[in-house]
């Protein structure tokens, strides 16, 4: 096997809708590429891919249930955490700083969390590495 990168990660969603409205109005993700049935959100790396969950089965599981977390490099996390504050959007956990960086963590509709995280390293657009204690525990 020869994997190259990540692809997507894909989240099925209660309401497609809603779910557009939160990471594309609210977070300001850009839609990429829109079906029917399936959005993906985003520009360069991995691609944010929404999907109706099945409509014949009950949706559960958050990321408190089984430990999906979404990640967002930010350029100012305490301007992204007031931002989305005043838009209404539920604060999971607040700002805490660390050697890597400061962090704050937020959930979207479907009860996924999403943490927003400002490098503190001289490479603002690092993805790995630094990251221990940035998950919602």
């Amino acid at each position: 096997m020869n994997i190259k990168k990540v692809g997507n990660v894909i989240l099925a969603v209660k309401d497609l809708d809603v779910s557009i409205a939160f990471y594309h109005e609210l977070i300001g993700l850009p839609i990429k590429n829109q079906r029917r049935s399936w959005v993906d959100l985003g520009t360069a790396g991995a691609l944010l891919s929404l999907h109706p969950a099945s409509l014949t089965a009950e949706h559960f599981g958050s990321s408190i249930d089984n430990g999906i977390t979404i990640g967002f490099l930010v350029g100012d996390v305490k301007s992204s955490i007031d931002e989305l504050k005043e838009k209404g959007v539920k604060i999971y956990r607040d700002i805490v700083e660390r050697d890597a960086g400061k962090n704050a963590v937020i959930v979207d509709p479907d009860g996924y969390l999403i943490s927003l995280f400002e490098p503190s390293f001289s490479d603002k657009n690092q993805q790995t590495g630094g990251y221990h204690g940035f998950t919602p525990a």
